[in-house]
């Protein structure tokens, strides 16, 4: 966000109809371009450090650590780096970085905007219908505006940012939303584009009712509500400096960097006051989130607060988490806040992507999700996690929970604790359930696994062993690849997701058996079948490796 006017209106060349609250742009003009290179689209794909995420625990990190054995066992959250998209780039916009993500049905909306003195954004839509394959399917430049947020609703998205009110002939004011029609992961600007306006230096946050628009504006701005079906506005409310709006439970909260956290009725009155006194920074991103009776605050340099509603009180801070490992730590300061049932997520800047649990009462700090780039935005929904970071794009990640339809063969196992060395010797039998990080898996007797697992390095089936696996497994990443080997004589057999960065050996004798009818094998390596083996089965193979 800048504290400074921005240039919207007056880029248009031909104007359809200006009114003081909404403004309708009826052509297709050369400052708002849709990109129509599907080479370009798909080339903002980038598989190179795909795969297994691993975490930097908080009771590492902070010397909290019981004893020795205990840094070995296998860490909870088996995460998985799906992709990440590079940022949209033009001429005088090569620098553009996500600053906010809405995730409907089987796509992503992504808007840009850029911390530079130049005014440039942009908008992406992602389809993540397939989570082994995302793409772009739709890209808008904003080549003189800054876009902070962004939502989709009944075929329409709706965009949040600033406009130069002093240059422009149109603009009442400096903040402005978007409706852009968008369908079936596309968007459309020849039918126009319909604007809205309202006071303050930028809109900073946007929620879309059945019939509303609800957007806040920042610096001596408002939150303001406009009509959904053609913005004009229905009322609102000045504040001193809004970051965030959302709904709770029927009402609206805002964040007023001034004051606090803020619950309106639906005219915008005052019902409750939550005042908070930390410094937030001058145009900074900051983000309200909600859960059973507790609003998450994302405070900047002191990490995020938890409050209780009801009363208004603090019940702990969550800190920056300082990951040792990481090369720098500039920036490093709580952006944003999300949510996903136990799991709360920070946005953490040049301090990365913190992971938290929400125990009910309070939180605990559990660690830092290793991810390069400086984490500015986060959202999640489903099994998924959407992190925005900075130059280095937009990160996708998979939470790779276990699946409630597993084979009934997995309902008696006991759930998996100890070794992050998974070692079944020979005559051996063992089975789990569960959800683990590996750092290796050994498999010498007989193995089941039933769960989402991931295994940092590598998987050896070794002479006559039995490896059965229900569920998902992910090995390796995409730049530090390593193998599934399964020797002479021995057996793997999948039903579920299979995910390797690196290759599948199959030597002489190997058997490798897919059941079901769902089963998926995506590849990044080769199949290299040593002498004679055996597979069978039904399976997607994604990357044609078979």
């Amino acid at each position: 966000m800048k504290k400074v006017n921005l240039l919207l209106c007056s880029i248009f060349l031909l104007i359809m109809s200006c009114s003081d609250e909404t403004t309708v742009f009826s052509d297709f003009q050369d400052d708002i371009q849709l990109e129509g290179n599907e080479q370009i689209l798909d080339n903002s794909v980038s598989f190179d450090y795909a795969g297994v995420l691993e975490i930097a625990e908080e009771v590492n990190i902070s010397g909290k650590q019981a004893s020795a054995s205990k840094v070995d066992e296998a860490g909870d959250y088996p995460l998985t780096l799906i992709a990440q998209i590079d940022p949209p780039s033009y001429s005088g916009g090569e620098d553009l970085t996500a600053s906010h993500v809405h995730v409907d049905g089987d796509y992503a909306y992504v808007s840009y905007n850029t911390v530079e003195d130049d005014y440039a954004g942009g908008i992406d839509i992602i389809d993540v219908s397939d989570p082994t394959d995302p793409k772009v399917t739709s890209r808008l430049y904003y080549v003189n505006a800054d876009l902070n947020a962004i939502e989709y609703s009944d075929g329409y998205i709706y965009a949040v940012g600033g406009v130069d009110s002093e240059k422009s002939v149109t603009a009442t004011s400096n903040s402005f939303v978007a409706k852009i029609p968008a369908s079936g992961g596309r968007m459309y600007t020849n039918a126009g584009i319909d604007y809205g306006f309202q006071e303050g230096y930028n809109s900073t946050d946007i929620e879309v009712t059945s019939n509303t628009v609800v957007v806040s504006s920042g610096g001596d701005g408002t939150v303001t509500i406009y009509n959904k079906s053609d913005l004009s506005i229905l009322n609102e409310a000045p504040f001193q400096d809004l970051r965030s709006v959302k709904m709770d439970n029927g009402q609206f909260a805002v964040l007023d960097a001034g004051s606090g956290v803020s619950i309106l009725d639906d005219n915008l009155n005052v019902i409750k006051e939550i005042p908070i006194n930390t410094d937030f920074g001058a145009a900074t991103k900051r983000t309200l989130a909600f859960k059973d009776g507790k609003v998450i605050v994302s405070e900047g340099s002191i990490g995020a607060g938890l409050y209780n509603v009801a009363s208004g009180s603090l019940i702990e801070y969550l800190p920056v988490l300082i990951d040792p490992s990481a090369t720098s730590t500039e920036g490093s300061e709580t952006n944003a806040v999300a949510l996903n049932e136990e799991m709360i997520l920070m946005a953490n800047g040049g301090s990365g992507l913190c992971l938290s649990e929400d125990n009910g009462d309070d939180a605990d700090l559990y660690g830092v999700i290793q991810l390069e780039g400086s984490i500015n935005y986060v959202e999640s929904k489903d099994d998924y996690i959407f992190a925005a970071s900075g130059k280095s794009g937009l990160q996708i990640i998979k939470l790779n929970r276990t699946s409630e339809s597993l084979s009934t063969r997995c309902s008696s196992l006991s759930t998996y604790s100890g070794s992050s060395d998974l070692n079944v010797r020979l005559g051996e039998d063992k089975g789990y359930s569960g959800s683990k990080r590996f750092a290796n898996i050994e498999v010498a007797g007989t193995l089941l696994l039933c769960g989402s697992w991931t295994v940092n390095n590598g998987v050896d089936v070794y002479s006559d062993a039995l490896f059965e696996m229900y569920g998902t497994l992910v090995v390796g990443r995409n730049n530090k690849r390593k193998d599934v080997v399964v020797d002479e004589g021995a057996t793997f057999i999948v039903e579920g997701n299979l995910t390797i960065y690196g290759d599948l050996i199959l030597n002489d004798g190997a058997k490798l058996e897919f059941i079901g009818n769902d089963s998926v094998v995506n590849i990044f390596g080769s199949v290299v079948k040593n002498g004679t083996v055996n597979v069978s089965g039904n399976y997607d193979d994604v990357r044609n490796k078979f």
